[in-house]
C-alpha cells in the first residue's frame, strides 16, 4: 500500500468520507482510499436471498404444521420447491438485491414484498392450467402469504443496521475529484483536490497515470469537476482506468438534461423525452375515469346541496369558471363552485385570497377551508382537461410576489408537460393557498418537477391517499 505526504492539514478535510476536520501539521495518505466494497456487496446479497429462502420455506412449513399438523408434507415440500426460485427469480428481476435494496430499508422491503406477489400469482397461474389448482387449501395458502410478507418485512428490518455497517450508508465507494470546476460535494464521497496532490490527466505521463489509478482504485463511482479544456483529457483516463466515471457539466442541471445520444456523425444531449409512453398514458387515464366517475356518483348529493347552498345565498350562479394552463401549453376552463361574491369575480386570477378576504361569501369560506370548491373539477377529468393527480393548475395571471409565475423561474412550463391534477405532490406536502412570494412558487414547483421525474401508478395511489389528510388545512382562504 503506498503512502504519501500531504502538503497541507487543509486537504484532510476533503479526503474524509463526506468531509471534515482533523488536526496536525500533517498527515499521511494511504493509497487506496478505501477497500473494495464489491465483495461486502456481495456477501450481503448472498445473506438476503438465504435469509428469504429461510423465511419462504419456514412459513410454508410453519403453516402446514398449524393446519395438517404434520410439517413435512409432501404438498408442502412441493410448494417451497416452486415458491423459491419463482420467488428468487423475481426478487432477481425487481432488485431486491441491488445496492439500492442495501441502503433503503423501504425500498427493500417493496421489493422483497413485490416478488412474493409475482411468485404467488405465478403458481396459481401454473396451478390452473396444471388443474392442480383444487389441490391448494385457500385457507393455508393465504395464511402462508402472509406469513411470508411479516417475515420479509420483520427480516429485512432486522438485517438493514448489519448490512449498514458492513457496507457503509451508500454501499459504494465514492471518489469526487476536484480539478477546478464547479464546486461539488458528495455526502459520504472522499473528495481530492488535485492542487493540493498534483494530479493531472496527463496521458503521457505513466507514473501520473499510475497515481490516479492508485487514486481510484477500489472506487465505484468516480466524479471530476474541471474546466472544459480538460474534459476530453479526464475522459480518456476513466475510459481506460476500467471505471465508472463522470465528469460535471453545470449546463446539465440548467437544462436538465436525461441523456445524451451519439450517431450520425454528431453528439447530442436529451433534455425531454415527450408525453408518457402510450401503456403508462392508458393506465393513468383508466385511472382518473375510474375514480373521477366513482366519486362523482358517490358525492353526487353532497354537490347538489353545496350547489343549492350556494345559489340560495345570493341568487348567483353555482359555478366560477376560470382559464387555466394545462397540459402542452393549452389554455381550458376550469371548474369551481363559485366562493366569491359575483360582483367581485377575478377571472384572470390576479389577486390571491386572503385569510380576511371581503369578496368570499359564508358558504364560500367553509367550501374552500374543506376544499369542496375544487369538487367540480371531476367534471374537467370526466372531460379529459385534467387528471385525479397532476401539477395543480394556475390562473393565467397569477402573480409570486410581483411577477408572473413564469417570470419567477423559467423552469415553470416544465410543469405543463403533463395534464394537471386535482391534487398533487406539492398539495399534499402542504405547499398551497396565497404566493405572496417568490419562495412560496418555488417551493411548490420543485415539488411538481419532482412528481413530473418518473411517473408511476403507485405514486399517484399513494399522493390520492396522502390528499385525504391536508383536505383541511390553514392555507385556504
Amino acid at each position: 500500500m503506498t503512502t504519501l505526504e500531504r502538503d497541507r492539514d487543509t486537504a484532510s478535510a476533503g479526503l474524509r468520507p463526506g468531509g471534515g476536520d482533523s488536526s496536525g501539521s500533517k498527515r499521511q495518505l494511504k493509497l487506496p482510499l478505501a477497500p473494495s466494497l464489491e465483495r461486502r456487496r456481495l456477501q450481503a446479497y448472498l445473506l438476503l436471498l438465504i435469509l428469504d429462502g429461510l423465511v419462504v420455506a419456514g412459513s410454508l412449513l410453519t403453516t402446514s404444521l398449524i393446519y395438517i399438523g404434520r410439517a413435512y408434507e409432501p404438498q408442502t415440500l412441493q410448494q417451497i420447491n416452486l415458491y423459491l426460485p419463482l420467488y428468487w427469480g423475481a426478487a432477481l428481476i425487481g432488485h431486491a438485491y441491488s445496492t439500492q435494496a442495501l441502503t433503503s430499508l423501504r425500498f427493500s422491503q417493496a421489493r422483497a414484498l413485490f416478488a412474493i406477489v409475482i411468485a404467488l400469482s405465478l403458481t396459481l397461474f401454473v396451478a390452473f392450467f396444471s388443474k392442480s389448482s383444487e389441490q391448494l387449501s385457500r385457507a393455508s395458502t393465504a395464511a402462508g402469504m402472509a406469513m411470508i410478507a411479516i417475515g420479509l418485512v420483520w427480516v429485512r428490518a432486522v438485517v438493514q443496521p448489519f448490512i449498514r455497517a458492513h457496507c457503509g450508508p451508500t454501499a459504494q465507494n465514492v471518489l469526487v475529484i476536484d480539478d477546478g470546476g464547479q464546486p461539488v460535494r458528495v455526502p459520504h464521497a472522499w473528495h481530492v483536490d488535485t492542487r493540493e496532490h498534483r494530479l493531472t490527466p496527463d496521458r503521457s505521463d505513466p507514473h501520473m497515470l499510475d497515481r490516479l489509478g492508485m487514486f481510484m482504485t477500489n472506487m465505484d463511482r468516480v466524479i471530476v469537476s474541471c474546466p472544459p479544456d480538460r474534459r476530453k483529457d479526464w475522459a480518456m483516463v476513466f475510459k481506460g482506468s476500467n471505471i465508472s466515471g463522470e465528469i460535471v457539466e453545470p449546463e446539465v442541471e440548467e437544462m436538465g438534461v436525461l441523456g445524451a445520444r451519439r450517431g450520425d456523425g454528431f453528439g447530442s444531449l436529451v433534455v425531454s423525452v415527450g408525453p408518457l409512453g402510450l401503456r403508462s398514458r392508458a393506465i393513468k387515464r383508466a385511472m382518473d375515469l375510474a375514480i373521477a366517475g366513482s366519486a362523482t356518483f358517490v358525492l353526487a348529493p353532497l354537490l347538489l346541496t353545496v350547489a343549492l347552498m350556494i345559489w340560495l345565498e345570493d341568487r348567483g350562479p353555482v359555478f366560477f369558471l376560470q382559464q387555466r394552463q394545462g397540459r402542452n401549453n393549452r389554455l381550458f376552463w376550469i371548474f369551481k363552485f363559485r366562493s366569491m361574491r359575483p360582483e367581485k369575480l377575478d377571472a384572470a386570477g390576479a389577486r390571491s385570497a386572503s385569510r380576511d378576504d371581503d369578496r368570499i361569501t359564508r358558504i364560500g369560506r367553509f367550501i374552500r377551508r374543506t376544499s369542496i370548491d375544487e369538487l367540480p373539477q371531476l367534471l374537467n377529468v370526466l372531460r379529459g382537461d385534467m387528471s385525479i393527480v397532476g401539477p395543480r393548475p394556475h390562473a393565467i395571471g397569477s402573480l409570486a410576489g410581483k411577477k408572473r409565475f413564469w417570470e419567477v423561474d423559467p423552469r415553470y412550463l416544465l410543469r405543463h408537460s403533463l395534464k394537471p391534477g386535482l391534487t398533487g405532490l406539492a398539495q399534499v406536502r402542504g405547499l398551497r393557498g396565497a404566493t405572496d412570494s417568490e419562495e412560496d412558487l418555488t417551493s411548490r414547483l420543485q415539488a411538481d418537477l419532482e412528481y413530473l421525474d418518473g411517473w408511476t401508478a403507485i405514486r399517484d395511489v399513494r399522493i390520492i391517499f396522502a390528499t385525504f389528510a391536508v383536505l383541511v388545512h390553514d392555507r385556504a382562504f
